[in-house]
């Protein structure tokens, strides 16, 4: 996935610390198995490749990650949308590498009528999936919310129940520290906006965080963030970072995208309509929180 992953959990034998490291460890290579499409040999890639129209076996996490992600694709009106791999490559921040300028119009209008949600099909009974044009399909912006997911599945099946996990800034926790407190998480804010870090508890309970601040690049005097408005094919408006709180973290991770396409006013509405907890943070330093946020500073 390109990041880090760490764990912090309460253990009652330190012996096995090795055995939870490679078991993690196992846990997120099996989702670049599937999703990553820096891998030629991973499931998204063999789709990606495969023939238009024909059906592909695909496993089980792939489909539940696909089947979310096209849920959101509608909630959203597209804001969110897993199938703008083109138009990620063509900007520079997929699997083919950094280009020295941004695409032209004319290049990103073909890639997104190419691209869109309801051009791809998800069987989950029959564990199968296809596209039906030539758009390609890309997980960065849910994958790493369903690798802490999956994590802390593995956890919990191996009898933990207290810990922290984190995956490329994306948090998990459950259960509380030794000492009783619950597992407390700084999110950074967006670098030079004079706001004090959010300071939560996760007690069963994930957080996603997505900025324009991380990825991004400068071409003829413009920057361009890494978050494409798939409803554009160009990078989207107005927010430097958005956190989402939620159970599962791979919606955490894919509404917080969702959001920054949306912008702080829309994207307030759509967290409001959804009950969402978000916190918004616009280029110009302003804050906006939801309700279902602001309910729990309660």
């Amino acid at each position: 996935m390109g990041t880090r992953w760490s764990v912090r959990l309460v253990v009652p034998a330190p012996g096995r610390l090795a055995e939870i490291g490679a078991g993690v460890q196992g846990a997120l290579d099996g989702v670049v198995a599937e999703m990553s499409t820096w891998e030629g040999a991973s499931d998204i890639s063999r789709f990606n490749r495969a023939a238009v129209g024909a059906w592909q076996s695909m496993p089980p996490g792939f489909l539940t990650v696909l089947s979310a992600a096209l849920r959101i694709a509608e909630e959203s009106g597209g804001a969110f949308d897993p199938t703008i791999g083109a138009i990620v490559d063509a900007w520079g921040f997929g699997a083919a590498g950094a280009v020295a300028s941004a695409p032209d119009m004319e290049t990103t209008e073909t890639l997104r009528l190419a691209a869109g949600w309801r051009r791809v099909e998800c069987d989950t009974l029959l564990q199968r999936a296809r596209r039906t044009d030539t758009l390609a399909l890309d997980f960065s912006g849910i994958a790493k919310g369903f690798g802490a997911d999956r994590v802390a599945a593995w956890l919990k099946s191996r009898g933990f129940r207290h810990f922290l996990v984190e995956v490329g800034g994306e948090l998990v926790g459950e259960g509380v520290k030794p000492d009783g407190q619950p597992w407390w998480v700084d999110i950074e804010m967006p670098p030079g906006a004079a706001l004090l870090p959010l300071r939560l508890a996760l007690h069963g309970l994930s957080a996603a965080t997505s900025g324009d601040y991380r990825r991004w690049f400068e071409a003829d005097g413009e920057r361009f963030a890494h978050t494409i408005d798939p409803r554009s094919g160009r990078p989207g408006n107005g927010v430097a970072s958005v956190t989402v709180l939620h159970a599962e973290c791979m919606y955490a991770d894919a509404y917080a995208t969702a959001i920054t396409v949306l912008g702080a006013e829309d994207g307030l509405r759509f967290a409001n309509r959804l009950g969402l907890a978000a916190h918004i943070v616009s280029r110009d330093g302003s804050e906006t929180m939801s309700l279902a946020f602001m309910a729990m500073l309660d």
